[in-house]
């Protein structure tokens, strides 16, 4: 069936995906350019991001050495947002949302990438993500943390320096009310659907890319995205602080080896949007949340053809050509060393 036109059912959303593989064998004319190999110094004095510059909003950036997380100069949510709601007869309806934006420098090196970095570096973005997740969690009015990384200008990232964001909210975002509806479904079996998912996924071994003894590296069976990730940790673990001192040294290094599976595939630093959806931290349990992480990039077939979102996928559902177990198999026969 795979071979034929055919949708794909998303566990964690509930959305469709429509797959169409015999379109690979349609002639490409488009334009593909080589790209030219990206220098970058150590230190650039007119990066904002690097040690010991002036901020575009007037702050300073301390001469760090290892991670350094600040509010963001231009956040899109302000924690004194004055609570408000306005409604129209149920049709124009609107209402406050106030929040927190942090930016987390992953390294002082301005010429760096996760995929660059030495695993002992990455361990510590991990435990910086831990902290700040912990820390803006318990505040009484922040119910969701998420924690993301967008790499590369084409993916939206104003500078280059290696660095995500954190962006605490009042009330659950949609992915995350959606992804906590599937995932209490499914535990109304008793059962965890992330889990039986791994374990399906693991049994097929047609869609894994890599792994260690903690963690998994996978193109989801729902994938949308040419070469769309999901990393999964193999014990249940809700959130960043349920993993242990070996599971956050095995997340560094999963990390670490997929970006650099991604940036071997067109020979660029590969452009992606990263984050983890981590149980909310609304003070409940979330028994049945199982912590995961997104990596979706954009390129389609070199370091300069991307995927677009248009026509039928506006407008009816996303749709691929590429099926999730061919691009599962292009990750995983390439190198994990640049």
């Amino acid at each position: 069936m795979y071979t034929e036109p055919h949708r794909r059912l998303n566990a964690l959303t509930g959305d469709w995906v429509l797959v169409s593989p015999h379109r690979t064998a349609r002639p490409w004319q488009g334009q593909v350019e080589d790209v030219a190999p990206e220098h970058r110094p150590a230190y650039d004095p007119a990066c904002y991001l690097c040690p010991g510059n002036d901020r575009a909003g007037g702050a300073h950036t301390p001469d760090y050495t290892a991670t350094y997380v600040f509010d963001n100069d231009f956040a899109a949510l302000k924690p004194d947002t004055a609570a408000e709601r306005v409604e129209d007869d149920g049709l124009l309806v609107a209402e406050s949302e106030r929040g927190i934006c942090r930016v987390v420098c992953f390294s002082p090196r301005h010429d760096l990438t996760l995929g660059q970095m030495q695993p002992l570096d990455i361990r510590r973005v991990v435990d910086t993500w831990t902290e700040q997740y912990t820390d803006l969690g318990a505040l009484d009015w922040v119910n969701h943390v998420l924690v993301f990384e967008n790499r590369g200008a084409m993916m939206g990232a104003s500078n280059p320096h290696p660095h995500g964001q954190i962006w605490a909210n009042e009330r659950l975002p949609n992915e995350a009310v959606r992804e906590l509806q599937q995932q209490r479904a499914h535990a109304a079996r008793n059962r965890c659907l992330l889990c039986d998912y791994l374990e399906a996924e693991l049994k097929d071994g047609a869609r894994i890319v890599c792994q260690n003894d903690d963690f998994v590296v996978l193109v989801p069976f729902w994938a949308v995205w040419p070469f769309e990730t999901l990393v999964l940790p193999r014990r249940h673990h809700g959130a960043f602080p349920d993993l242990d001192d070996r599971e956050r040294d095995a997340l560094a290094d999963i990390l670490g080896r997929l970006a650099r599976r991604y940036d071997n595939l067109f020979g660029v630093t590969f452009p992606y949007s990263m984050g983890f959806h981590q149980r909310p931290t609304t003070g409940s349990e979330y028994p049945e949340w199982h912590l995961h992480g997104h990596f979706y990039p954009p390129l389609l077939r070199s370091a300069t053809v991307r995927k677009f979102m248009v026509g039928y996928e506006l407008l009816a559902q996303p749709q691929r050509d590429i099926t999730p177990e061919s691009a599962a198999q292009r990750l995983r026969d390439l190198p994990e060393q640049r």
